[in-house]
């Protein structure tokens, strides 16, 4: 018995000395939430006010820009899968790589052929497990995303937007895969279409087939004078709206994978709580059984002595 309870007792202690980890682990990722919300709220407008602005701009012009004109018969997409450097997340990244190959199953079934780039080592992992090919990934800072890393990864996806799709391996369409922080408990992964970009429907149209609809007259839009030209202008804002729109997934996706580790690493802690119970209740009832048998056997070797003491009398 001195033997069994050695083994619980070890285990006790092992288990405890895994939940102080979890636990600290699960304070920090509720730290870094709070500052990855902020984040988050502070991006928002930006990204919103710069999309308005180039649709404001792609309306207003009677231009076809190759980043707003949809191809007649696109052949090649580019998908940017956004996953964490780090694990410990419960389904965070399962989630996210599970969209993505929902959407290239999509695309693929459409005949587009799906070039794939990636954000984060558990994504560059999973398709490197499967010899997946990879046009380009980045690792190293998915915890904590700044906007120069937004722009490092937008920059090759708009090279392949603009480069000729025949000729130079470009592609017609870019989507982007991520998990968008909806709450602490909830966070959910998207996938959106960045590019070609869909421009928003007039007031009128939105109101179109909903029943009790107030009747509108065409909508009239301002008249906008572009200097040098509609192109130039688009030229510039389209690729600061990706870089905004890529960031802001950036930073989505941090703080749900935030969310998922104190998440996982809560559960983990009272998994770890329960086993200490169980552990300690089987070391008890050990300890009793081993002082049963201790008193059983002081007991029979009292009656022994006594019992031979009374046979020699």
């Amino acid at each position: 018995m001195g033997a069994q309870m050695r083994v619980y007792k070890r285990r006790i202690k092992s288990v405890s000395a895994t939940k102080k980890i979890t636990r600290a682990m699960e304070m920090i990722a509720a730290s870094r939430i709070v500052k990855a919300q902020r984040r988050v709220a502070a991006s928002e407008p930006y990204a919103t006010e710069l999309t308005r602005a180039v649709t404001a701009v792609a309306q207003g012009s009677k231009t076809d820009h190759p980043l707003t004109t949809e191809a007649e018969h696109p052949t090649r997409a580019a998908v940017l899968l956004i996953t964490s450097d780090r694990g410990l997340a419960g389904g965070y990244n399962s989630n996210a790589i599970k969209a993505a190959e929902q959407l290239s199953e999509r695309l693929t079934g459409e005949g587009k052929t799906v070039v794939n780039y990636v954000v984060g080592a558990r994504g560059v992992a999973y398709y490197g497990f499967r010899d997946r090919a990879v046009e380009q990934s980045w690792t190293g800072f998915t915890d904590s995303p700044t906007y120069a890393d937004a722009k490092a990864v937008a920059e090759p996806l708009i090279d392949a937007i603009t480069a000729d799709t025949a000729d130079e391996g470009g592609v017609d369409e870019l989507h982007v895969v991520y998990t968008e922080f909806v709450s602490m408990m909830t966070q959910t992964p998207v996938a959106n279409r960045l590019l070609p970009l869909t421009l928003e429907k007039g007031a009128e149209e939105s109101a179109e087939g909903v029943e009790g609809a107030p009747k509108k007259g065409p909508e009239i839009r301002p008249l906008f004078d572009f200097e040098p030209s509609a192109e130039d202008v688009l030229d510039a804002l389209l690729p600061r709206y990706v870089e905004s729109r890529i960031y802001n997934a950036l930073l989505q996706s941090a703080a749900s994978k935030h969310a998922a580790t104190r998440r996982a690493m809560k559960s983990a802690t009272d998994n770890a709580e329960e086993l200490i119970k169980s552990l300690t209740r089987l070391a008890n009832a050990a300890r009793q059984a081993e002082i049963t048998q201790e008193i059983s056997e002081i007991v029979g070797g009292a009656s022994a002595l006594a019992d031979a003491s009374s046979g020699s009398d």
